[in-house]
């Protein structure tokens, strides 16, 4: 039998495969993940009752069976290409195979990612497809038939839009993923994988759901933290062989990525699952049983990463080490299958919680909701509107920093305390307005949405960049020397790139700053943001980073590109301020409605009418709007004065240092220049 080495390797016995135990691996791996799935598919409907024969209206066995088999595979695939894409962006290093030589870890994840999402192109053109046919059980007597009314489906419901918009998605990652090797072509492919997620989580339960931004968050948080976790898995045991001696390195990277996707997993799977299941009676109901199964699932998964830490990688050079940790990893793509299982057998399963209001008042007409109570001081504390991705981000940004906090002073590091109060406050600020009160409120009152607005582009920015990150990244996370890139060489290549030297310059920081404003609220993406779960995550991304570059530009502590002179800077923020103002001040004056097919047909019968509350609006944003700005103005001539002093201060100790030579030798200069003058005269 024909023996090869894993690449680089040693000759001890558990590190030595043979070829046809790689190819036996190989093979194995996409039938255990896809058995497993389909057995929990068939046992989530008969459990859930999908399964039974719908009568009269039924789509038949062919379709009943198929779409979730079909989603199944696309789901898998999508899992595959997204966890191969992140794997390669953070856990390999970027090097391809020299002409004729053998590949390297990095070419098999990217072949891995574009056979994977060319499988997900394929069976999500499936699930349209079949999708479809549970709408129109007959269109497909009649081909002619089918074709146009497929066409309606794709081009005018919602659903079909969905589909169509993550299929073009997809196949731009394939495209992306066949022809990219350097870093940032595969960081865009990620993202596009990612992305292609995006009208999934908003369709299906999650598109009817009562509390809509809370169902679409949490299933699109599952979905991206299911796929990084599973896909990641998956590569690195396509990749395994080739790796050699970076391959506990490297699995290390991995378990720190699965450990952070199995908390974001278990986190909003909690959330999805509160929304659906409200009394503990709901849990004997076969929707309840079938999320029980997966809960169990999830948790075994939890308990194989354990392992992970404290046995494999721990223990990666005992004898019989390899052959273990190739048994767990079986075991756990096994278990990722029966998970993926239970969660196509959910989506086509009833839940025992009716999803839509039967409300029929104008303001749950429009938000899907029932209107809150009066606000008040009270009510903005108590009235919480959950946002998960947002909440991950405020929570997970904390954790991370006062770990990386806690890494420096480990080592003997110094970092200075109020840096961390001062990003932990951001977080905390970001978290407060982005699922409390403001964001309960901001759907009902124009005052409301403008308040938010400006603690996410004046408040938040000054405290997070007044945390220096980037410089924290530098110091606590380790520099990697094998050609990957980690948290350290993504975050600091950001950084220096052209465009991010040419956005973070004061006057083209102020200009985006200033012209948002208006560009945002006079055009109909203002309509956009506040109708559309989407548009409302693109507001809050936007206004956060235009505010964070416009302070960083000012008061920045973290190194950049841009060192502009004090009074340039206090040019700048005068002059933004101005324009500020007079943005606050157009809004009060306005007799109009921003939007009034929204904030004027909500028909709340407390608070402030829409044009007087709209007033009110406008008064915030000059008066909140100002305020940090000074504040801002105040900090930036502090600044100019230390900076001053500082100046002083060397010039002084250079001067002691060479007895004043510069002095010297600037008075000798105007001594010559005062005699060429003279002779000049003369």
């Amino acid at each position: 039998m024909l023996r090869s080495r894993e690449k680089g390797g040693t000759s001890s016995p558990h590190q030595v495969c043979t070829l046809n135990d790689v190819i036996l691996r190989r093979t194995l791996i996409p039938i255990v993940v896809i058995a497993c799935g389909l057995g929990a598919i068939v046992a989530g409907l008969e459990l859930g009752g999908a399964a039974n024969d719908a009568g009269l209206v039924d789509v038949g066995a062919f379709v009943r069976w198929g779409l979730p088999a079909a989603k199944l595979i696309s789901n898998l695939a999508a899992a595959v290409t997204i966890g191969a894409l992140v794997f390669a962006c953070f856990a390999l290093p970027f090097q391809t195979a020299k002409t004729g030589g053998d590949p390297t870890p990095f070419d098999r994840t990217m072949t891995l990612a574009t056979a994977a999402s060319t499988v997900w192109v394929l069976f999500t053109a499936a699930v349209i497809v079949l999708t479809y046919a549970t709408i129109d059980t007959t269109a497909y007597n009649d081909a002619d038939y089918l074709g146009a009314k497929l066409w309606l489906f794709v081009s005018s419901v919602s659903l079909g839009q969905n589909l169509v918009v993550s299929l073009l998605l997809a196949s731009v990652t394939t495209v992306l993923a066949a022809a990219s090797r350097g870093h940032l072509w595969v960081a865009i492919a990620a993202a596009v994988a990612l992305s292609a997620l995006i009208p999934i989580a908003q369709s299906g339960h999650a598109a009817g759901s009562t509390n809509h931004g809370l169902a679409v968050g949490a299933l699109l948080l599952h979905v991206w933290g299911a796929s990084v976790w599973i896909g990641g898995l998956i590569a690195f045991a396509f990749a395994y062989p080739l790796m050699a001696d970076s391959a506990r390195e490297i699995l290390k990277r991995y378990s720190s990525l699965a450990l952070v996707s199995f908390i974001v997993v278990a986190f909003s799977g909690y959330l999805s699952a509160q929304l659906r299941i409200t009394t503990l009676e709901q849990i004997a109901t076969g929707y309840g049983f079938v999320v029980l199964a997966k809960v169990i699932v999830i948790v075994a998964l939890g308990i194989c990463g354990a392992i992970y830490r404290t046995r494999i990688i721990a223990g990666w050079t005992r004898v019989g080490t390899a052959t273990s940790r190739w048994r767990l990893v079986v075991a756990e793509l096994a278990l990722m299958g029966i998970a993926s299982g239970f969660a196509v057998a959910l989506a086509q399963t009833a839940p025992p919680t009716a999803q839509v209001s039967a409300g029929t008042s104008p303001a749950e007409i429009l938000t899907g909701s029932p209107l809150p109570p009066e606000i008040s001081v009270a009510n903005l504390l108590t009235q919480w509107s959950i946002d998960p991705i947002w909440l991950t981000v405020s929570v997970g940004g904390a954790v991370f920093y006062i770990a990386g906090v806690r890494r420096l002073r480990a080592r003997g590091d110094t970092w200075h305390i109020g840096r961390t109060i001062s990003w932990v406050a951001g977080c905390l600020v970001l978290l407060l307005v982005t699922n409390g009160g403001l964001n309960r409120y901001q759907e009902y009152l124009f005052s409301a949405h403008m308040t938010a607005h400006m603690m996410l582009t004046m408040v938040i920015p000054a405290l997070l960049v007044l945390g220096a990150p980037v410089t924290l990244i530098a110091r606590a996370v380790d520099r990697r020397d094998d050609g990957s890139w980690g948290v350290r060489e993504w975050t600091l290549w950001a950084v220096h790139t052209p465009y991010a030297r040419f956005i973070s310059g004061p006057v083209v920081a102020a200009v985006i700053f200033a012209l948002s404003l208006w560009v945002f609220y006079y055009t109909p993406i203002v309509g956009w943001a506040v109708r559309e779960h989407l548009g409302h995550q693109w507001m809050t991304i936007h206004f956060l980073i235009s505010g964070y570059l416009f302070v960083q530009a000012l008061i920045g502590i973290d190194p950049g590109p841009h060192r502009t002179a004090y009074p340039v800077r206090l040019l700048v923020l005068l002059g933004t301020m101005a324009f500020h103002a007079f943005f606050g001040v157009a809004i009060m004056a306005q007799t109009g409605l921003i939007e009034a097919s929204w904030y004027g047909a909500m028909g709340r019968t407390w608070g402030a009418v829409p044009l007087v509350d709209q007033q009110i609006g406008g008064g915030i944003a000059w008066s909140i709007g100002e305020i940090p700005t000074v504040i801002l103005a105040l900090a930036v001539a502090l600044a100019w004065a230390r900076d001053d002093q500082k100046v002083a201060r060397r010039l002084d100790r250079n001067a002691d240092r060479t007895g004043e030579a510069e002095l010297a030798a600037y008075n000798a200069m105007l001594t010559r220049m005062g005699e060429n003058d003279r002779s000049e005269q003369q």
